[in-house]
Formats: structure tokens, C-alpha cells, sequence
């Protein structure tokens, strides 16, 4: 009679073994694209608001790295930049001191043409003498050449200054360029989260000493999940990008909860078959690794086990 028993009871778990091995085409484990943000300024962190499990929506602030040290700095070389601003010269008086100058000649040599072309017409009536043009035109070539010497003071004036002047503020580049670099280290003291997600791992805390480079957090994306799974080579056949597929994940003895997804990338590269995974062909040594995106309706976790079936779109036309 026990035997019997024993005999019934190894027949049905063999059965349960065969429909087991036979429910899936491959197995993996769920990830996500983590990523770690780090600090991009050395200092004490003076806030980081954040709690691992928290959502938080991409470029946005969430903390601060002390800046005083930079602030100073930056001060500092707007300081001397302001330096050598205030030594510049300013051509402005003496140049206008020279154009008023320019203006009185001008109304001279109007003065003079004027008188000229009177003297002209009264010599047409024998009013006048020769001389006396003569005269009118000597003092018109003076007042010229007097104008033209007074341009060309404006000129010297000018180009004298703009060169100190140039001179000057060339030393001026670097320092703005030091104060814009300063600005951009200013700038990366606030703490800004890179992509919308979840914080899933907090390595620093308010109060602590940062370096740049040291990680703050790590945030994942959890909408959607990753399925990685593996394939032997006889199956790869069978499989192609952007094919639907059903993911099924344990939910109770015997029962499993069914979730569309696609194939999204299928490596190229075939590898040992890891020992926590099981493949359709428990034989295979080989296999190829797969990732199936699957919107995750808020039970999907990370390392979480999950299991593929190809006929997916079928599955899912059944359900």
C-alpha cells in the first residue's frame, strides 16, 4: 500500500516537473538602467533632500554643496578686473576739447569763403584788387591746413588711448575667463538630478564631507523594467526585436501573474549559461542574453525572477 502511495506521488511530481519545464521559454531576472549621481563639487554638503523610495522628476535641485570658498574666489577676480578697468583711459575730454577747436575753424573757413566770393564779385566791377583775392585766399589755405592738423590731433588722441587701452584690458580676457570658470564650479555646487526616477541607494547625508567625483545616490527609472533573460542557440531563430512577448512572475503556489512585453535587445555574444537561470534546453552550456522592456504596474522589483513566452502576442490575444 505505501508503496503505492510513493509510486502515485513521484508519478504526479513528475508531471508537475514536465508542465513546469514546459511553461516557459526562458528565464531571467528583472533590472533597471541605474544611475549614480555623483558630486561635481568638492565641500560640505549643506542640504541633500532626499529619501531612498522618493520620486523625483529630472533637473531638479536637490541639494548643495558649500560654495562660500568659490564665491570668494570669483569675487576676488571681478575685483581685479574692476582694477584694471578704472586704469583705462577715457579720450573722451580731450577729444572734445579738439572737435570744438575743429568747429571754430570751421566757421573761420566759412567766414572766409564768404568774403571771398564777395571780393570776387566786387574785382568783376573793378571794385577791388587782386591783391586783396589773393589775400582772402592765402588765409583760406591757412585755416585748412590748420583744420587738417587738428583731424589728425583727433586721430593721434584716439588711437594713442585706444591702444593703452587695449593694452590694458588684454589683461583683463584671462581674469573673465578664470571668473566664467568659477561661475561653472559655482553652478555644479547645486546638487541637480539628472532623470526622472526613484531613489533607490542614499550614500551621503546633510553635513558630510564631498569630493568631486564621490557618488551622492543612485535613482532608476522603475515605470518600465528590464527582463534579462537567456536563450539558446536553437531559439534564437525564433526571436527578433521589438516582438511581444508574456512574462509571467510567481504569484502564489501554481499561480502567476501575466505581463505583455517586448524584446528590446538580443545580444550578439553567447555566454555560459548562469547557474541561478534555467533554460528551455537545461542542457545548453551557451546561451545568448536577451532583455524584454515590461511596464511595471508596481510589483515588479529589482532581481525579481520572471520567466518569457515567445508566443506572447498569442498569450496575450487568450488572456
Amino acid at each position: 500500500m505505501n508503496t503505492r502511495i510513493i509510486v502515485g506521488l513521484g508519478f504526479v511530481f513528475l508531471l508537475s516537473c514536465n508542465r513546469n519545464k514546459n511553461s516557459f521559454d526562458a528565464s531571467g531576472t528583472f533590472e533597471v538602467d541605474e544611475v549614480i549621481v555623483s558630486a561635481e563639487a568638492s565641500g560640505q554638503i549643506v542640504s541633500l533632500d532626499i529619501a531612498e523610495g522618493q520620486t523625483i522628476q529630472g533637473d531638479s535641485i536637490v541639494g548643495k554643496i558649500d560654495p562660500q570658498n568659490l564665491i570668494l574666489q570669483k569675487e576676488q577676480v571681478q575685483a581685479s578686473i574692476q582694477a584694471l578697468n578704472e586704469k583705462t583711459a577715457d579720450v573722451t575730454p580731450q577729444v572734445k576739447l579738439l572737435k570744438d577747436q575743429l568747429s571754430v575753424q570751421q566757421t573761420q573757413l566759412n567766414n572766409l569763403l564768404h568774403e571771398r566770393a564777395r571780393i570776387e564779385n566786387l574785382l568783376k566791377e573793378d571794385a577791388a584788387t587782386r591783391k586783396q583775392l589773393d589775400d582772402i585766399n592765402f588765409q583760406i589755405e591757412s585755416v585748412k591746413k590748420q583744420m587738417d592738423v587738428t583731424q589728425q590731433q583727433i586721430n593721434v588722441q584716439e588711437s594713442n588711448v585706444a591702444t593703452q587701452n587695449r593694452s590694458i584690458l588684454s589683461e583683463s580676457k584671462p581674469l573673465q575667463k578664470k571668473a566664467d570658470q568659477l561661475q561653472d564650479q559655482l553652478n555644479k555646487t547645486n546638487i541637480t538630478n539628472p532623470v526622472n526616477g526613484t531613489v533607490i541607494t542614499k550614500y551621503a547625508e546633510t553635513g558630510e564631507i564631498t569630493a568631486n567625483g564621490k557618488p551622492l545616490y543612485k535613482i532608476a527609472d522603475l515605470s518600465s523594467m528590464n527582463l534579462r533573460a537567456y536563450v539558446t542557440g536553437a531559439q534564437l531563430p525564433q526571436i527578433k526585436l521589438g516582438q511581444p512577448v508574456m512574462v509571467l512572475i510567481d504569484s502564489g503556489a501554481n499561480h502567476y501573474r501575466k505581463l505583455p512585453g517586448t524584446i528590446t535587445w538580443i545580444s550578439d555574444k553567447t555566454e555560459f549559461t548562469p547557474k541561478t537561470i534555467q533554460t528551455k534546453d537545461e542542457r545548453a552550456n551557451l546561451v545568448y542574453a536577451i532583455k524584454v522592456n515590461v511596464k511595471n504596474d508596481g510589483y515588479l522589483k529589482i532581481g525579481m525572477y520572471g520567466e518569457v513566452m515567445f508566443n506572447g502576442q498569442k498569450a496575450i490575444d487568450n488572456r
